[in-house]
Formats: C-alpha cells, structure tokens, sequence
C-alpha cells in the first residue's frame, strides 16, 4: 500500500476559508477558496474539502495530516460569545483584572474606556488561601470552600472555571488542588488553571490569559468535534494539526487544553509564508504583508528568522491603540495588525472626516459589489471602482463583482465629502495604503529596523493589490509576489513545524541561581513538551529542544529574551549567560548598565520536530504559455488624472523569461497583482513575481499622488 504523500492545510479567514493540497510525491498543488460561513465555519471547511478532493481526484487515504488554523478563538473573544466563565482567585484579587495595570493607553483621554473582563464581578469569587512569593504556603486553601463554591457556581449554571491563585507558577499546589475538587464537584465544566496556561510573573495579565483560555475551550472543543466528526464522514483518517499563534503545530488534545495560544493562527501563517518565500529568493530581511478580507497584518524579520513575542493583546477597545485591549501571556510570532481588509467598511468618523474599518462586512453580507446584500462601502468596492479587480473574475470567477452596486454604496459619501465617486473611492485605496505604511513604519522604529532596506512579500487576497501602495510609503523597492499569493496563510501552515514551548517564571540574580533546582524545572518542561510533540508523530529522535531565557538589569520592569544552548547548567555556564544578556541588550538599547547586577526572569523552552520540505512544490498549472496581454482595462493611478488604459496578463500563462515595465494588472484565481506606473514586474524563481521598483527617467524615484 502507498504511504500517504498529500499534505492538507485549511486556513479560516474572517470572509474567506481557504485549501491547499500539497502531493509530495509529484509536487503537484491544489487550492479552494469560498466564503466563510457563520455561526459555524467548520461548515465551509467541509464543503471546501469534499470540493478539492473531488475536483482534484485526491483520494482521502492518500491525506498524511491536515494543518489547520482558524479565526475561531479571536471572533469569540471580540464578540464575547464564549462559555458562561467564573474566576476562582486569591483572597482580595478578583478584582485585579478590573484593576488592571496603572498605564494608560490614552493618557490624554479623559473619557478613555478600558477592556471590560471577560468575566463580571459577580462570578469571580475569593478563595481562602496565599502562596508567597518564593512557593512557601502563609496561607493554606481552605478545601470545604470549595465546595460551598462550587454550588454557587452550579447555581449560576458557569461553563467554564478559571482557577489564578497568587504565585502559583512557583507552585500550583493550591491550583492542582482546586483542579481536583473542582472536576468532582462540577462534572462536565471546563477549567483553566494559571500555572498550566500562563506560568510566569504578572497577575493581570496571567489572571487575563487565564480566563480567556477557559472561556473560549467550550467553543473551541464543540468545534473541533464536529470538524473531525465531518472528516471521517468524508473518509479522511489522517491526523488533525491545529496552528499555533508562535508558528508551530499541535495536536487536536492541546488545542482543546490550551485553545488560546490559537488567537493568531491564521495570521502566523501568512508570517510563515512571508519567511519561507524570502528565503527561496535569497532574501533574510522580509516584511511580511498578510492583507485579507478582514485585517491586514505585517511582520518583520530580525537576522532571517521571525521574532516571537509572549505578550499580547486581543478584543481591543480601540483597534490600533496598544494597551487598550485584554492581555494574554501566550507565545505568538510578533506582529501587528496594520491596517483594514477587503472588507472593512467606509465611512466619517466622529470628526467628519473619513476612516476605514474597524467594522468589516465580512463574507456575510460581504462588501456591496458581493451583491449579497450588503450597502456599505468597502475597500473592494474602492478597489473595483478604480478598475483594480476584474468583476469577471473575482476568486476565479466563483464571485462576479457587481460595478453598480459598488457605486450605489459610495454615493452617499461622495455626497458627504462633495467629491466625484472616483474620487472618493481613489481616497478610500490611498488612505488605507497610507495608514498600512505609517503602522508599518512605526513598528519597525520601536525595533530599530530600517525598513527601506527590506523585501516586501505580499499576501492574502487583497495584499497583492495594495502591496505597491503600501512598499512605495515605506521606501521600499523590492516586492515578492508568491505563487497561490490569494491562499498564501494556508501555504505557510505547510512550512509549520510540530513544536510546543513552555515557560516557567524563576526570577533570581545570576550569581545566586539555585542550579540543582533550575536544572529540574528544565528537564521538566522539556519532557512534557516532548510528551506532546511526540504525541503529535515526531519520532523522540528527531525532536530539537532549545531554550530562551527572559533576563533584566535588577531594578528593571521589563525584560530581554536571550537565546541560550539547551543543556545542564553549571557554575562555568553563568559568566556565558551574562555575555549573551549583554551582547542583546547593547543590540536594543546601544548601551550598557555597567555594574549593575542582572537576573533572570522567565525560562524558555521549545521543543519542536523537523520543519517540513516543500520547496519542491510545483505552481506551473498552464499549459500554453502566453506572455502577451489578455485584455485591456481602464485603471486610475492618481486622484486627477484620466484613467489609464492598462495591459492585463494572466500570471498562470506567463514564461520564466517573462518582464514587463508597468503599469500592468496580472491576474490569477485568487489574488490581483497591480503594477504601479515607475515599477517593473519579471518572473523569478520558483514562480515568484519580482517587482522592483525603477527610476524615472531623470534619476528621481517615481511617486504617485
């Protein structure tokens, strides 16, 4: 019997749902995209997948494993559809995730409004105990409170329990306790524990990671059930890999215990995608532009690899403002969310003057030109207006765009503005582009990065269509369009690793680490990491471990993450931890604070398997090649102008040989490509599109108004 050879991966967008199939025995490629469905996405992937293995005469036994990523985790949480959640905490700490922390997001806000708890007061209830600092008991839990607790919960019918005791990273004994009485006393709900989510120092943001878990597992469980249920139906056996936020893969078993290190999965794909394409051209400084039907997401390289965060934010109360959202201690690759999707609607702020998103049509009623029911004007319905996208062949003409009802929803802000209609759509592109490049410009400031001298690898099925507007903003010269640009997250799963990290807070000056104890938190978030990597299919053999360790100046608030060889440590090994440390922090502050002690705060480790080989995957699907234009189509580059009559090419007909000086449109099922005037296109290797950006005639860099 012929071993399984296809890998599968399913990607869940805020307006579309999109397939890959990757055949590793021929290199061959399969793609679905459709709409997502609501309430319930598994319904889309289902359909999507009886559809590509028909169509592309995939037997379901040959499916080795399927990657999957999804957008469940963040909706349910900005829409606060999660589980009925209580929080069992401290005595005189259940309101520390009311408090919150004392920064203000705004500090010139008089009315400014903080992320409302995920769980209101009324459910989160103190429980008799104290654990100090250093794991030593002042205070033990009072057990037959529990019990008293418990009924209050059941008469309150709570779904989900989050437990956050004070310091239970440095021992969960009081939580490991509460685990067990709760499960008795209250069969069937869901629980979430601190120092199994989020085990390290900081009690909001802990408590708040926490309590998100918790309230998202009924969701996320019910899902995945019915999911795997459907793929059995539909005769697929292989194993279900769920994404992780950090760019790794995980079984179907922790997603359900840990379902909030999920939030950005489907964006970590576009990340992945964003790394592996750079690196097949040569490239080690890449920004990685994801732009979708919702958001747009960016991410940046340092040294060739992608950065990976612990702290982050979700449900803001202000889309664009750090700090105005709910915290979450969870690893995920670090990224920003730039800008506004195709679908994000139009509109006149508080000011009068005009905005775009946060609000989102979605796939349901979708932008006007959907013609699904939708009235208000969108970034697609700009984008069609201005003679971007083609309405013949829109998602592979799966969705024939409607020109007049993408008018009819701009003609009320034309109105308001007192601008012709393409005017005003023209104003829509430029002001997204332009908010897309300041966000992008900003993080790479916070970093110290030079942007101007990175490689743009655009994504998603609007990114190709922005990708000039947005690198022309940024200075940069250089864009990758990739094959399957439109599904290019799903693509990117197939490039994850199975890998899991866990993190453990040991806070302690380096010339006073206990090494015997250290080196037995070690050993054991190695093992139970590699517990569920091989859990996942890694042979124990092929499983790589590494360590990274949070460290500070004493005196300090925050940290810098060193990497650090994964080993026994030793007296001798000190001296080297104080290097690295050094050599970091000189990297992002230019300086030193001689004679000051350092200490570390928060250990590392990730065990991961071998990064899967994709790079002989195949994208030529033409069999007649034509380099010439297939149609012409009148296109505005400037608020002014006329219209220009404007060459379009279909990107599956083009040779490897073939360039063009633009402005062009190219074409392909599920993304557009725009050529600005002053860019030049030509087919790279791997079936990559090359633009570059050249200069006028007289030397200067062109610009476009």
């Amino acid at each position: 019997m012929t071993a399984p050879s296809v890998l599968l991966a399913v990607d869940i967008g805020g307006t579309f749902t999109d397939l890959v199939a990757l055949n590793l025995s021929n290199g061959s490629i399969a793609v679905e995209k459709l709409l997502t469905t609501y309430p319930d996405p598994s319904l889309a992937v289902l359909a999507g997948l009886r559809d590509l293995l028909e169509r592309a005469d995939i037997p379901p036994t040959s499916i080795r494993y399927v990657v999957h990523g999804t957008t469940l985790i963040t909706n349910t949480l900005i829409e606060r559809k999660g589980a009925k959640t209580a929080l069992l905490a401290t005595a005189g700490f259940r309101d520390a995730v009311e408090i919150g922390n004392e920064g203000r997001y705004d500090m010139y806000d008089l009315a400014l409004k903080k992320p409302a708890p995920l769980v209101e007061r009324r459910l989160r209830f103190d429980a008799p105990e104290r654990m100090l600092a250093d794991g030593r008991v002042w205070r033990a839990l009072d057990e037959a409170s529990l019990r008293e607790l418990a009924a209050k919960l059941r008469a309150e019918a709570v779904e989900a329990v989050a437990v956050c005791f004070l310091h239970a990273y440095t021992n969960p004994a009081h939580e490991l306790t509460a685990l067990t009485a709760l499960r008795e006393l209250l069969p069937g709900a869901a629980l979430s524990a601190s120092h199994q989510v989020a085990p390290g120092m900081r009690e909001y943001p802990r408590a708040s990671t926490t309590i998100a878990n918790a309230y998202v597992q009924p969701i996320i469980d019910s899902y995945l059930a019915r999911l795997e249920k459907g793929m059995r139906a539909g005769g697929i056996d292989a194993p279900l890999n769920i994404m992780l936020s950090s760019g790794g893969t995980t079984t179907v078993a922790a997603a359900r215990a840990f379902p909030v290190r999920l939030v950005e999965s489907g964006p970590a794909g576009g990340a992945l995608a964003g790394l592996h394409w750079g690196r097949r051209l040569g490239e080690r400084d890449v920004l990685a532009f994801d732009m979708g039907g919702t958001t747009a997401k960016a991410a940046l390289t340092r040294a060739g690899e992608l950065a990976i965060s612990h702290q982050s934010e979700v449900a803001h109360v202000h889309r664009f403002k750090r700090g105005s959202g709910l915290p979450l201690m969870v690893p995920m690759i670090e990224m920003i969310e730039i800008g506004a999707g195709g679908g994000s609607i139009a509109h006149l702020n508080a000011l009068g003057l005009p905005a775009v998103g946060p609000e989102s049509a979605g796939s349901a009623p979708g932008p006007a030109s959907y013609a699904k029911g939708g009235k208000q004007p969108t970034v697609t319905d700009a984008d069609l207006l201005l003679g971007y996208l083609n309405p013949d062949y829109f998602a592979g003409g799966d969705i024939r765009l409607d020109v007049k009802a993408a008018r009819d929803s701009f003609a009320a802000l034309s109105t308001a503005l007192d601008l012709p209609l393409e005017r005003t759509a023209w104003g829509v592109h430029q002001l997204v582009n332009e908010n897309m490049a300041a966000a992008a410009r900003v993080h790479a400031a916070e970093r110290g990065l030079e942007i101007r001298r990175y490689c743009m690898v655009a994504t998603g099925g609007a990114g190709p269509v922005h990708a000039c507007g947005v690198a022309q903003g940024l200075g940069i010269s250089r864009i990758i369009i990739p094959p399957l640009a439109g599904v290019g997250s799903a693509f990117g799963f197939l490039s994850a690793p199975i890998a899991f990290d866990f993190t453990r807070s040991y806070v302690a000056r380096l010339d006073a680490l206990d090494l015997d104890e250290l080196n037995g938190i070690l050993t054991d978030l190695e093992n139970e990491g590699r517990g569920i990597v091989e859990a996942a299919g890694v042979p124990p053999a092929e499983i790589n471990v590494s360590l990274s360790i949070d460290m500070r100046y004493v005196g300090q608030g925050y940290e810098v993450r060193v990497p650090f060889p994964m080993r026994a440590l030793n007296a001798d090994h000190i001296a080297e931890m104080q290097r690295v440390f050094e050599a970091e922090y000189r990297a992002f502050y230019g300086q030193l604070a001689h004679g000051v002690p350092i200490e570390a705060v928060n250990w590392r480790v990730l065990i991961s398997g071998p990064q899967p080989q994709i790079d002989h995957a195949s994208f030529a699907d033409a069999t007649d090649a034509c380099d010439q234009p297939v149609a012409q189509r009148h296109l505005r580059f400037s608020p002014e102008g006329a219209p220009v009559e404007t060459p379009i090419y279909r990107r599956d007909g083009l040779g490897d040989s073939w360039s063009v000086a633009g402005p062009c449109v190219i074409e392909e099922a599920a993304s557009t490509t725009i050529v600005l005037p002053g860019w030049s296109a030509q087919v790279a290797a791997a079936g990559c599109l090359l633009l570059t950006r050249v200069s006028d005639r007289d030397g200067s860099e062109p610009t476009v108004s």
